[in-house]
């Protein structure tokens, strides 16, 4: 691992000026649960090392313009136990499946939404494209855990987000702040940038390997995650694990759904870890309205969420594993899971 500098702030103003500096070669530690990898792989090499788990404001949950508000010091455990978390099960399907207390402990949303690709060519130092000598190593190599998905261009590693389908789903905002210059107060002037951006923005493809997996910037970070009500919205996220323990899924969806006298008025599916970024399926979700949830109905909506998948040499079974998640997220989200298992 290579030193670093490392700051606790305990105010959102410091902790910005000391992610602006070092030209914004900084990285924000909160749960820390993928940082370290990062570190002692050398994957990164920033400059400082912020520590955000003392700043108060950032931290817990309430309500907030007739949703939640959920801070990024906030734990899954946390989430977890709180009364307004209640009603977003599909956040609270994937803490479940997590099965590890050192992860949900520690970890937070907001850090889970920021992880970077667990792609082993970009672990081992290829880059997020994974590219030697002009070629893909992912598309010549093993890929089998590899994008299914937005893959035609250089870009073929899944979304390493557990969280961001279920958040997407919900159509939750993130508060991003920034320090940004003020010409009218002089060239040194610095003051907070605030900016709510919905999560179906924040997520982006590279292209070239120095762009990032999100629209982040240098120094800029994730303070709040905003959920809107969840009235009388039924959501679900179901993960394909090979483990019964701590594991990354191989696919998962979750869904949103507003029913109405048993036919579906709304629908918002959203897949994981089969593409760069999370996937939104338009076509299944907008097919959906007007029908009864039945179980063919659902599995009908799990093929057309896949219909434009293009796998790679050694993972074509994660598009029935994607079409799977699918339906059955569909089936968990109205209590009918249990009749086809």
């Amino acid at each position: 691992m290579r030193s670093f500098e490392y700051a606790r702030p305990e105010t959102e103003a410091e902790a910005l000026e000391l992610l602006a500096e070092h030209g914004g070669n900084t990285a924000v530690l909160a749960g820390g649960t993928d940082l370290m990898n990062l570190l002692k792989r050398d994957v990164i090499q920033p400059a400082r090392v912020v520590d955000i788990k003392n700043i108060p404001s950032w931290r817990g949950l309430k309500p907030q313009d007739g949703g939640v508000l959920i801070g990024a010091n906030t734990t899954l455990d946390e989430i977890n136990e709180h009364a307004l978390a209640a009603d977003y099960r599909s956040l609270i399907d994937v803490i479940e499946g997590i099965r590890a207390i050192q992860i949900t402990a520690n970890g937070t949303l907001a850090g889970d939404l920021c992880q970077l690709p667990h792609c082993w060519y970009f672990r081992n130092g290829y880059g997020l494209l994974a590219m030697q000598d002009g070629e893909s190593l992912v598309a010549t190599g093993d890929n089998r855990y590899h994008a299914i998905l937005g893959n035609s261009g250089p870009a073929k590693f899944v979304s390493a987000s557990r969280f961001a389908p279920s958040a997407m789903a919900w159509d939750a905002k993130v508060r991003l702040v920034t320090l940004a210059r003020s010409a009218s107060e002089g060239a040194d002037a610095v003051a907070p940038k605030e900016e709510w951006l919905p999560l179906d923005y924040f997520f982006q493809t590279p292209k070239v390997n120095s762009q990032g997996v999100t629209v982040l910037k240098p120094g800029q970070l994730i303070t709040h995650v905003w959920l809107p009500a969840a009235s009388d919205t039924r959501s679900a996220t179901y993960e394909v694990l090979e483990l019964c323990g701590l594991d990354q899924p191989q696919a998962s969806a979750a869904c949103c759904l507003g029913i109405d006298g048993g036919i579906v008025r709304s629908a918002k599916i959203v897949l994981g870890h089969v593409a760069p970024t999370p996937w939104i399926a338009h076509e299944a979700a907008k097919w959906l309205v007007g029908q009864p949830l039945t179980s063919d109905i659902a599995e009908t909506a799990g093929r057309m969420a896949l219909a434009k998948a293009t796998p790679l040499s050694h993972n074509d079974y994660k598009v029935q594993m994607a079409e799977t998640a699918v339906k059955r997220a569909l089936l968990k989200a109205t209590n009918q899971l249990g009749e086809i298992l």
